[in-house]
């Protein structure tokens, strides 16, 4: 594939599958705009990646808006829009505090929104946006009903999105990772031993026996992106190594 000078804006972009979404993208010839709410951090991966870096918290719909304002005098119009950032909290509905819904819903899914929402204008034909969800918007497991439920609304979004904006020639889809080896695992505060147990735990639900990495999904993220996706809209790819099943 051939992106050289198509514009790339990918949220959440410093680390684990935005970071390495936007290596693949820059070694295709991308000019590459990566976000992210912690500066220090997103300065260090934007310098290491050799792309633009605009600190922004999806959470906060005046970020987003100068994001878009930032992006539009750089660069006038968007070609890709990867829509990446989100988190992942877990709780037990009976123990669900406000605090612990609003964190989650406001990136995951009003910040996502919004993000697509703004960014509109600066798409033009055959541009195409995809949102990262997740495999668990079509599972079940106690405590993730708000995280699930925000990925099961972004489908949604997708969707409704494609509709609206096919008569534009702009492309909606929506890419969902099942177990991902990223630097999240190594920050959960596990020793060596415990580490090696959640993941054996991990890989024991994946009918294909071990977990993806963020390069897959960086992977697929461009294919969908490229000319061969060109036909491709209001999907959804699960990749979980049939965890789903």
């Amino acid at each position: 594939m051939n992106m050289k000078d198509k514009v790339v804006v990918i949220t959440g972009g410093n680390s684990g599958i935005g970071y390495a979404t936007a290596k693949e993208l820059k070694s295709l010839g991308a000019k590459v705009t990566i976000t992210g709410r912690r500066k220090a951090a997103l300065e260090e991966a934007a310098a290491d990646l050799g792309v633009d870096a605009i600190v922004a918290d999806q959470s906060k719909l005046e970020d987003i808006e100068q994001l878009v304002a930032a992006v539009k005098e750089q660069h006038g119009n968007v070609d890709f829009l990867f829509i990446n950032a989100g988190i992942a909290q877990t709780s037990l509905i009976a123990a669900a505090t406000e605090q612990h819904f609003d964190d989650i819903m406001d990136i995951n899914f009003k910040g996502a929104y919004f993000t697509l929402s703004r960014f509109i204008p600066l798409l033009q034909a055959g541009s195409s946006v995809i949102f990262l969800s997740s495999n668990t918007a079509s599972m079940n497991h106690p405590a993730s009903s708000v995280y699930s439920a925000s990925k099961a609304a972004l489908n949604v979004i997708m969707r409704v999105a494609a509709l609206e904006l096919a008569p534009l020639g702009i492309r909606v889809n929506a890419v969902s990772p099942g177990p991902t080896q990223t630097e999240v695992l190594n920050k959960a505060g596990l020793d060596a031993s415990a580490l090696a147990q959640l993941q054996e735990q991990i890989v024991a639900r994946v009918p294909l026996a071990k977990m993806g990495t963020a390069d897959d999904v960086a992977k697929m993220v461009a294919y969908l992106f490229g000319e061969h996706a060109s036909f491709i809209t209001g999907s959804e790819f699960i990749m979980d190594g049939g965890m789903v099943l």
